[in-house]
């Protein structure tokens, strides 16, 4: 059995304490020692993007990452998108938009589409598409995810007005 290395971090504005191998890869001490399954492994080679999550303020795919590498960093998942029981506007215009069929790859948008939303409140479409092109998906299209992307940005523009 492998030497388990103590980890201390915030995840979702908690600090966490876990234990993991060294080879263990934030995907998988997010899904299987904590429990937080949000994030999917796709392609678990960082291709697909369905487990990006936020790494110190950086959209990064979690797959890539070790658990041991984030010793001292913020984390934010899918599940801390929404907040006190709202869901923030970017999942409610996904809801809305039909921008979601299987749900494997919803969670590495919505939290790559949150940080582009806050990096830029006003995208383009061809910004929109661009900082998402880490992030694919094999049932909707990217349309819809694209238009429910600016719907949020709109949202978000009314709400800080």
């Amino acid at each position: 059995m492998s030497k388990k290395i103590h980890v201390t971090t915030t995840i979702n504005g908690e600090p966490i304490e876990f234990l993991c191998e060294a080879r263990h890869s934030l995907l998988e001490v997010l899904r299987d020692s904590l429990g937080l399954t949000g994030s999917k492994e796709g392609c678990n080679n960082g291709n697909c993007g369905a487990c990006t999550v936020m790494l110190n303020g950086v959209p990064v795919d979690s797959c890539l990452v070790l658990g041991v590498e984030v010793e001292g960093a913020t984390i934010e998942t899918v599940e801390g998108i929404a907040q006190n029981g709202e869901l923030h506007p970017i999942q409610q215009c996904f809801l809305e938009g039909a921008a979601l069929q299987c749900g494997i790859c919803t969670p590495g948008f919505l939290v790559a589409a949150k940080a582009l939303l806050e990096k830029n409140p006003h995208p383009s479409e061809e910004e929109i598409r661009f900082n998402l092109a880490g992030n694919l998906c094999r049932c909707t299209g990217y349309d819809k995810i694209v238009r429910s992307v600016q719907a949020a940005a709109s949202q978000l523009q009314e709400t800080t007005s």
